[in-house]
C-alpha cells in the first residue's frame, strides 16, 4: 500500500453507454451552425434572431453517438437514445446531465467563468446503476470563456482546445487521421490556457 498510495487509485468496471451527453448553454460551435441552417439544434427549436455565441433561454441536452477512435460522433435526437437505451434510461441520462451541467455552471459563474457547454460520460455496473465516468467538465471536454470578455455576436475568447481547433482549420488538413503534429508554441499556449481556467476555476471566491 505505502508503494502504491501515491500512484494507483480504486476503479469500479462498469459498461459505458454508446452516448455522449453534451449539454449546450450558449449558442456555438456546431449548435451555431445547425441553427444558421435551420432555426434548431439537435432537432431542438430555438428563438429566431439568435446571434453566435448567445446564451439560450435554457440549457439544452443534445446527445451524439459515442464513436471509435478515429471516427466522428453524430449527433442524434433524444428520440434515438430512447431507440438506443430504452425510455427510463435515456430520461435518466438527460435529466441527470442538465442537473450537472446547471449546478456547475452557476459554480463557475462565480469565478468569473462561462461553461458554455459540455460533455458527459456515463457507464453502468452489472446492476444497472448509473455513474458518471471519464472526465468531468475539463477544457478538454468543455468549453470554458472569461465571462469579463463574453459579448454575443463573436466567438468568444476561451481556456480549453479551442485554441487548438482554430490552430488545425488554418492547415491543409481534411481532418482524417492521423492528425498533423502541432508546434510547440501552439502546445505551451494550450496549455497556458488549461492553467488559467484551473486558476480561476479553484480560486477562493470574493
Amino acid at each position: 500500500r505505502a508503494l502504491l498510495g501515491e500512484r494507483a487509485i480504486v476503479v469500479r468496471k462498469l459498461k459505458p453507454l454508446p452516448v455522449e451527453a453534451i449539454v449546450r448553454g450558449y449558442l456555438i460551435g456546431s449548435g451555431w451552425k445547425d441553427y444558421q441552417q435551420n432555426g434548431a439544434v439537435c432537432g431542438i427549436a430555438l428563438p429566431a434572431g439568435l446571434q453566435q455565441a448567445d446564451k439560450l433561454p435554457a440549457a439544452i441536452y443534445t446527445p451524439s453517438t459515442k464513436a471509435e477512435i478515429g471516427a466522428h460522433d453524430m449527433n442524434i435526437s433524444f428520440e434515438q437514445t430512447v431507440d438506443l437505451l430504452g425510455k427510463t434510461l435515456a430520461e435518466q441520462l438527460r435529466d441527470v446531465s442538465l442537473r450537472i451541467y446547471t449546478e456547475c455552471a452557476a459554480y463557475a459563474r462565480q469565478k468569473g467563468i462561462i461553461i458554455a457547454d459540455t460533455k458527459f460520460e456515463f457507464g453502468q455496473d452489472s446492476e444497472g446503476r448509473l455513474y458518471l465516468i471519464d472526465e468531468v467538465l475539463t477544457p478538454d471536454s468543455s468549453r470554458f470563456w472569461p465571462a469579463d470578455q463574453y459579448r454575443p455576436g463573436i466567438s468568444p475568447p476561451s481556456f480549453d482546445k479551442q485554441f487548438v481547433r482554430d490552430y488545425l482549420e488554418t492547415l491543409d488538413w481534411d481532418k482524417t487521421p492521423p492528425a498533423p503534429e502541432l508546434p510547440s508554441e501552439v502546445i505551451l499556449k494550450t496549455a497556458e490556457k488549461y492553467a488559467e481556467a484551473e486558476k480561476r476555476l479553484t480560486a477562493a471566491i470574493g
